[in-house]
């Protein structure tokens, strides 16, 4: 019995998947405008409508995880040399709560940063890019895949997405610089 319901719930648990995602977005389609997110406080949610100018999107799939923390100060520490070149805003999205989102930043930069630690707690924000995928094994629940976005008010301009979320290979910002 405990195994027939095991089974139905890792099924269910791929289709949600599955169903939460849409199809991934590509060069030329619309960040999702009106899919709230958090920041700061867990009560106070925003949408990305009215985005304006070059950003940039960062989708991790967790806080605090290997892969994660090796990439996001790339972010950080090149934030100006992005600004230089034009970029508005840097935003870390993660299926995670704003909790973690607050740690993860604090621990990444103590001494504060620009670059925005935006929680998507429902996966919402992600799996209307088509970013979700099925993370349960490892981290308990779908996650966003490691992408990042370039966008030109709402609309993606570039977009990388690793082939294996584990690993670091076309969204370091080093490779993500000489786009713009």
């Amino acid at each position: 019995m405990a195994s027939l319901l095991a089974g139905a719930t890792k099924t269910a648990h791929s289709l949600a998947t599955s169903l939460l995602s849409a199809a991934e977005a590509k060069v030329g389609s619309t960040i999702p405008l009106k899919v709230p997110v958090k920041e700061d406080d867990p009560q106070k949610t925003f949408t990305f409508e009215g985005i304006k100018g070059k950003n940039i999107f960062v989708g991790v799939p967790g806080a605090f995880t290997g892969t994660c923390t090796a990439q996001v100060p790339g972010y950080i520490k090149a934030y100006d040399q992005f600004k230089a070149k034009g970029i508005e805003n840097i935003y870390v999205v993660a299926v995670n709560d704003v909790f973690v989102m607050k740690a993860w930043k604090e621990q990444l930069a103590p001494e504060g940063t620009p670059v925005h630690f935006i929680s998507d707690d429902q996966g919402a924000f992600v799996g209307a890019l088509g970013m979700l995928f099925d993370a349960s094994p490892l981290l308990g629940a779908p996650r966003s895949k490691r992408f990042v976005a370039v966008t030109e008010d709402d609309t993606i301009t570039h977009i990388a997405v690793e082939p294996n979320p584990a690993e670091l290979t076309v969204t370091a910002a080093e490779k993500i610089l000489p786009w713009l």
